[in-house]
């Protein structure tokens, strides 16, 4: 799992309340047993005027030039090399079903880290186990950046895990909260398999002891 410490990038604001996992990756493409390549149909249906399946070439598709994503100002070349990677959301952002491949989507797209007044509680955990750091600010605060990057294009936040701080342009500072373990994993790019690769010295040796004890664990039928 990639590391989270330290990230600036350009804000693209997601104006809508309850947008739920259906939306984010629509169920067709649940169908795919790989863990990658799900950035491409991320908002799918509102990214783009045609129907999408798995395996189009997204250079096919009719895209939305109503969709917040699909504007210049936040696509790679506008006003930097990469596009938005941070992504501002109103309430109760990822309700809806229990999917992984939401997170998965939102973090293959380029986003780092989601900004909303709340979560729904289980894609709020699937963030942190996939490396996407997702932040809860008071309403009149998320309220303050939405106004600032609609008016500001090219409008960028420094996201500071470490301090635990947003910075905002001018300098200012956005304290937020992170339960300290899911910190120290996103600070140490340590998903649950990571977590527990860290001892495999001791499951090493529990393996190795175990077949000595009880050599006939060795043998198939």
């Amino acid at each position: 799992m990639q590391k989270f410490t330290l990230h600036k990038g350009i804000v693209a604001p997601m104006d809508r309340e309850n947008v739920d996992t259906d939306a984010i990756i629509p169920k067709q493409f649940l169908k795919s047993i790989r863990k990658t390549g799900f950035g491409p149909n991320l908002f799918d249906e509102w990214r783009y005027l045609d129907h999408g399946e798995p395996g189009q070439d997204p250079a096919s598709r009719k895209p939305n030039p109503d969709f917040v994503l699909n504007q210049p100002r936040y696509l790679p070349g506008a006003y930097r090399t990469e596009g938005a990677s941070v992504l501002l959301a109103r309430k109760n952002f990822g309700c809806g079903s229990s999917r992984e491949h939401a997170p998965w989507a939102i973090d293959q797209y380029g986003f780092r880290a989601v900004i909303a007044p709340s979560f729904a509680d289980i894609f709020f955990n699937n963030c942190f186990k996939n490396g996407l750091l997702p932040i809860v600010l008071p309403e009149a605060t998320v309220d303050l950046l939405f106004n600032e990057t609609h008016a500001f294009p090219g409008y960028e936040l420094t996201i500071d895990l470490e301090n635990q701080v947003i910075v905002r342009p001018q300098g200012e500072t956005i304290p937020f909260e992170v339960q300290a373990f899911r910190k120290y994993c996103l600070l140490n790019g340590f998903d649950d398999i990571g977590l527990t690769l860290r001892q495999s010295d001791k499951i090493k040796a529990f393996e190795a002891e175990r077949l000595a004890t009880k050599p006939w664990l060795a043998h198939t039928m």
